[in-house]
């Protein structure tokens, strides 16, 4: 029997949203064996293009076709909190079928169900284990997981499927240093067909080639992480050095056609004064004139249509550089005055196990960073400081404004559009000024009108920042949790750059430890059963 090379394309494919926004037109892209990593900005439409791909979305147009059974491990994984492990896993059915016949019962649709796959229970333990989950009970729920936890279970649900078509996106999200070496390793591993989309540099060091998503196609770059950003940088300076010739080609072209003109215009007033004083005949002094008109208008057209051309080659010439906008904004109502009481905690018992000892104050504009394994509290602590949770004892008081950024960025409402969201968080502002400051966050004209549903995870972060930094009052104490979560290397610098301009107490829950360092921590706090206080260089080996 002939073996068919397992692979994953589309054809002529487009896609747009129900409000008009076009994400593809006209898109092919194959990809066979081994690990792609598929990176462009945020909304050049790469995890639009991997639900595509899965069958989640409906193309407009075009195909899309799969050789083998595929698996697809969203960005944004929501996850039935009442279900149990092994239906995660996809083994319910089969265990209930292996333990009613271990008891005794030899009905005949248990063995079809089994299947022969005696060892269920202990494949499925080992794939948990292989990815630092062996403590976690087939019986357990959903629920009693952390996030990282759960995107980890959702991996290995596809580790036990076995797909040949493996698809990814953000799968890093979430997942402490230890999970996230786990996950490298199963992805080395990985022997059939791989797409991964992350902005994780480590992640994409381990891939064997790059696709670029940019302005709707697809270049491909031999290599992991490292040897495309070497080529993308020696092409965009061989760009920005076409520029700068095309600028220079413009600039003698509006020269010459300069001189053009005034030769024209010599001759023109040369054939005048030479009738006037009749040093020729009139007749002769017609014809001479007509013909210098003509010859110069030809020369004239001639440098009109090279100062054209030069023109279009410089236009063609700037659109090959990247331009990548960055947010501007300013935030003088979030500031808080160096020593003012901000936060205050005290023997702080949370649900799930963690506590805060003793009493915990927060003054001024701290920046304070929160480690922790996954499932240590990170986010429990910032839902209770938040108001979201109550803690089971404890003193818990904020004393100014605060705003709390989750991981799950569902404070949005899809359906209204990032205009009237944030109209919803500061509905004292006109719409004159929301957009105004929108626009300080690469909102501009249409794209602020944009549905909240319709946007990229780097896109919806964004808009999700501005509305709380936009909101009225002014939060003068943020809560992020992983922020950079769903954020290409130019979102998390446009992060930074918002977060510079933040004047008020910043508490971040995050495992990446350069981007904690880019943002001028203070204080750095690890919480694992208790909180207590810890430096970047630990972090670097505990986060």
């Amino acid at each position: 029997m002939a073996h068919h090379p397992t692979f994953v394309s589309c054809t002529s494919l487009s896609f747009s949203w129900p409000d008009g926004t076009e994400v593809l037109d006209d898109f092919r892209l194959t990809v066979g064996p081994g690990r792609t990593g598929l990176v462009g900005l945020n909304g050049s439409g790469k995890s639009t293009l991997l639900r595509l791909l899965s069958g989640e979305l409906t193309p407009s147009s075009g195909t899309v076709k799969v050789t083998g059974e595929l698996g697809h491990l969203p960005q944004n994984l929501t996850l039935d909190t009442s279900r149990r492990v092994d239906e995660i896993l996809g083994i319910d059915a089969r265990r209930a079928a292996l333990h009613a016949i271990e008891a005794g019962d030899p009905a005949e649709e248990h063995f079809t169900t089994l299947a022969d796959d005696w060892d269920v229970e202990e494949r499925a333990r080992a794939t948990l284990d292989r990815l630092g989950l062996g403590g976690i009970g087939l019986d357990r729920t959903v629920g009693e997981v952390s996030g990282g936890e759960t995107v980890l279970l959702r991996l290995a649900a596809l580790l036990l499927a076995r797909p040949d078509v493996l698809l990814l996106d953000e799968p890093t999200n979430n997942l402490d240093r230890r999970a996230r070496a786990r996950l490298y390793e199963a992805v080395e591993s990985w022997p059939g067909v791989l797409v991964v989309v992350s902005h994780d540099r480590e992640l994409l060091e381990r891939v064997d080639q790059i696709a670029d998503l940019h302005d709707g196609s697809v270049t491909w770059y031999g290599g992991p992480w490292s040897a495309y950003e070497s080529a993308l940088a020696a092409e965009q300076e061989a760009a920005e050095r076409m520029v700068r010739v095309a600028e220079a080609d413009v600039r003698r072209q509006k020269r010459e056609l300069g001189d053009a003109h005034a030769k024209l215009a010599r001759r023109r007033r040369f054939a005048q004064k030479s009738y006037e004083n009749k040093v020729v005949p009139k007749v002769v002094a017609n014809t001479r004139r007509s013909e210098a008109q003509v010859s110069a208008g030809k020369h004239r057209t001639l440098h009109a249509e090279r100062l054209s051309e030069a023109r279009e080659r410089l236009d063609s010439a700037v659109e090959a550089v990247r331009d990548d906008d960055e947010i501007r904004v300013e935030l003088p109502r979030t500031s808080v005055p160096a020593g003012r009481e901000v936060l205050f905690l005290r023997d702080l018992e949370l649900r799930y196990g963690a506590r805060v000892a003793g009493p915990f104050e927060l003054r001024g504009p701290e920046r304070v960073a929160l480690v922790g394994r996954n499932g240590a509290g990170k986010t429990t602590l910032l839902r209770t400081i938040a108001g979201e949770l109550e803690p089971l004892s404890g003193e818990r008081e904020a004393w100014v404004p605060s705003r709390f950024l989750p991981q799950r960025l569902d404070l949005l409402a899809d359906s209204l559009s990032v205009v009237e969201n944030v109209a919803r968080l500061a509905p004292g502002a006109t719409a004159n000024v929301i957009r105004a400051r929108l626009a300080r966050f690469l909102f501009r004209g249409a794209r602020a009108d944009q549905e909240v549903g319709t946007l990229s995870g780097g896109e919806r972060f964004r808009a999700t920042l501005a509305a709380l930094l936009l909101a009225e009052p002014a939060p003068q104490l943020l809560m992020l949790d992983e922020p950079t979560n769903n954020l290409d290397m130019a979102s998390v610098r446009k992060l930074t750059a918002a977060l510079d301009a933040y004047e008020g107490a910043l508490i971040v829950a995050s495992h990446d430890v350069p981007f904690l360092e880019s943002l001028g921590i203070t204080r750095w706090l690890l919480i694992d059963g208790e909180l207590r206080p810890t430096t970047a260089a630990e972090v670097r080996g505990t986060a």
